[in-house]
């Protein structure tokens, strides 16, 4: 099972003060259209570039970290441990624009030109072990030449920032000796705020100074976000983080931060919705943040709680009709974004 335990892991935590009492539905926020983004670790960051391609007039920003190219394990297993992880092969960057260009001209992702103005953040450390820096640059070279292959995209934003050193895990701003290990809850205590470069390169600078975060995190019930009644894979509970400016009614915007295998709650407890640093920063943007959560199981063989990204939850998975990213466009109507449908 060791492969499984390397498969995936993924982004996006947050503090503050849980609400007690059973899992209630999403609140009603005020978002706002064009501050809605998406940020993930390890299969996470294969989450959100797949929430980013499927939906790019929903989330038009992303952050990824060490993760790979779009559509990189094209609905395989093997081609996802090897190419995906290891990139032996690499990954074929031009193939896999190709392929989206053609998949979003067929309607089974979203229409491309929606990515004119969107910004993207490619983050990965140099001494990650579990996916190889030379795939994670190919999720930048996949943006890249998606963005200088149209003159309508020539706005697209791709910030790659590959020349830190850490292993596989989310850097925290705290120093300690797990910076150089991919250890649970893998939040690596490298002396960097990830979650701090994250905001201000998918949103901008920061309205207001950083505190401790003083905001609520809940959780919610994600069953009832099951799209036409499917299963989605996810565990009963998902948390949100919501900021005292979006519970006051202030114009909010949204980060889903996705968690990656071994990362979730059953996993790690509330140490990835708490202590990855994300609540902080949302109190100084006025922006809610999302942490959807995925379960474990054997049938489909998921064992580790991953995002699906090879596609043990259907062959559509990483496009419009995919269960699990019609699941997330269902969560973020619910909270408040108007969605055409």
């Amino acid at each position: 099972m060791r492969w499984i335990s390397m498969l995936c892991l993924s982004l996006c935590a947050m503090g503050g003060a849980a609400w007690a009492g059973d899992a209630a539905p999403l609140p009603k926020l005020k978002l706002e259209p064009a501050r809605v983004a998406v940020a993930g670790l390890s299969s996470g960051a294969y989450m959100a570039t797949q929430a980013q391609l499927a939906y790019p007039e929903v989330f038009g920003a992303a952050a990824l970290v060490a993760g790979g190219p779009y559509g990189c394990a094209g609905g395989k297993l093997d081609v996802a441990l090897s190419a995906c992880m290891k990139g032996t092969p690499a990954p074929d960057v031009p193939a896999l624009v190709a392929r989206a260009r053609q998949r979003s001209a067929a309607g089974e992702i979203g229409a491309l030109s929606a990515l004119a103005h969107a910004r993207v953040y490619l983050l990965h450390g140099k001494d990650d072990a579990v996916v190889a820096p030379p795939v994670a640059e190919a999720a930048a070279k996949f943006y890249e030449q998606l963005r200088d292959g149209d003159a309508a995209l020539k706005g697209m934003q791709v910030h790659d920032d590959g020349s830190r050193v850490f292993a596989h895990n989310l850097p925290v701003v705290a120093r300690g000796d797990d910076c150089d290990k991919s250890v649970s809850p893998y939040l690596g205590r490298c002396g960097f705020d990830a979650a701090g470069e994250i905001f201000a390169q998918l949103f901008g600078k920061p309205p207001r100074a950083v505190g401790e975060a003083k905001g609520e995190l809940r959780t919610f019930d994600q069953n009832v976000y099951r799209p036409d009644g499917a299963d989605a894979f996810l565990a009963d509970e998902g948390y949100i983080y919501v900021p005292p400016g979006c519970q006051a009614g202030k114009p909010c915007g949204l980060l889903v931060a996705f968690h990656g295998c071994k990362q979730n709650a059953t996993a790690v407890g509330e140490a990835f919705v708490k202590d990855a640093g994300f609540n902080r920063w949302a109190d100084a943007y006025d922006v809610a943040v999302l942490y959807p959560q995925t379960r474990a199981s054997m049938a489909p063989l998921n064992p580790q709680a991953c995002w699906d990204w090879w596609g043990y939850s259907g062959g559509d998975y990483d496009g419009r009709h995919g269960v699990q990213l019609r699941w997330l466009v269902r969560a973020v109507g619910a909270l408040g974004l108007p969605l055409r449908r």
